[in-house]
């Protein structure tokens, strides 16, 4: 089908997204892993191409970083400096020793359910240094678990799926978050995507990554991120190229790490305000994005909470 790349989508033409009745396939809580070191060396990972840019059928760049280019870790013989795992990508920040930001092909129809087997082992990569990466010893007897930003059964697709499983696994796809952390919309965005919304070839791209912000509590040396961003990508069965954002943040500022997290909510909302709270750039997908155009008409900042997926338009 031909996609066509001139469809300029405002608020008006995005459509509610009904909840589908099956199980949105949430993810479970992380569960604590072995202690001992572990690392896969970096053969493990020849022949690994990582996110596709032409994966919808025109060409879709993960998320511009030039503004950050100092702060972001140097990869051996990769131009642009990224980790490429089974299906995904991974663009590390030097400072934060955590992703910038992740960017995943998924495909719905060719989709495998791997098992999780607990309790989970998380793994250094062996293409970069332990020291550019946080380990087990940030989530030692607190209330954080390892997070993956890369969502498990994202990747998990074709002949290759217990591949991509297992390299979701690695701490580069990892960021520190709160064990209640309310993820339940957050985690079911792409489900719901592709299940209710009328996506081509069931396919998707999604973009993620933590809010970094100088006021970041810092802990056991690390600055905890409490907000995070995600932007998706799709092309609908007429052909239109679709995109939108979300973000989630807790509405108290974190006080205490051993204290209760505020509660979190979940927004929809434009891909150019994201590009202004990360710094990023993702290029045309900003103008398949009915939120982002109609801002741009009306001059107006346009967030939309997202309570349950009926809130979600597409």
């Amino acid at each position: 089908m031909k996609v066509d790349l001139t469809v300029r989508p405002l608020l008006s033409d995005l459509e509610f997204v009904a909840p589908h009745s099956a199980d949105a396939g949430l993810e479970a809580a992380e569960l604590e892993a072995a202690r001992r070191v572990r690392r896969s060396p970096a053969a493990r990972f020849e022949g690994r191409t990582g996110y596709n840019t032409d994966f919808l059928g025109f060409s879709i760049p993960l998320p511009d970083p030039t503004r950050f280019k100092k702060d972001v870790l140097e990869i051996e013989g990769s131009t642009e400096n990224r980790l490429d795992y089974e299906h995904f990508s991974v663009v590390m920040s030097k400072s934060r020793r955590m992703p910038m930001f992740v960017g995943v092909n998924i495909d719905g129809e060719a989709a495998v359910k791997v098992v999780r087997n607990p309790p989970d082992k998380w793994f250094y990569d062996g293409r970069i240094p332990d020291e550019a990466q946080i380990g087990e010893d940030l989530y030692a007897d607190n209330i954080l678990d390892r997070g993956h930003l890369v969502r498990r059964e994202d990747p998990n697709w074709g002949e290759t799926a217990e591949t991509a499983n297992d390299d979701t696994f690695h701490f580069t796809n990892c960021t520190p978050q709160a064990s209640h952390f309310n993820q339940r919309t957050w985690l079911s965005l792409e489900d719901y995507i592709l299940k209710n919304a009328k996506v081509q070839e069931a396919k998707v791209n999604v973009f993620s990554g933590p809010i970094f912000r100088d006021n970041d509590r810092l802990y056991r040396g690390v600055k905890i991120p409490v907000a995070y961003w995600k932007v998706i990508s799709f092309v609908s069965n007429t052909g239109r190229p679709s995109s939108t954002a979300y973000t989630i943040d807790q509405v108290q500022e974190l006080k205490e790490l051993e204290a209760v997290f505020g509660a979190f909510k979940t927004y929809q909302r434009s891909v150019r305000s994201v590009e202004k709270m990360t710094g990023l750039s993702f290029g045309q997908l900003r103008d398949f994005d009915g939120f982002s155009n109609e801002e741009q008409r009306t001059r107006t900042s346009i967030v939309a909470e997202v309570r349950d997926a009926s809130d979600m338009r597409v």
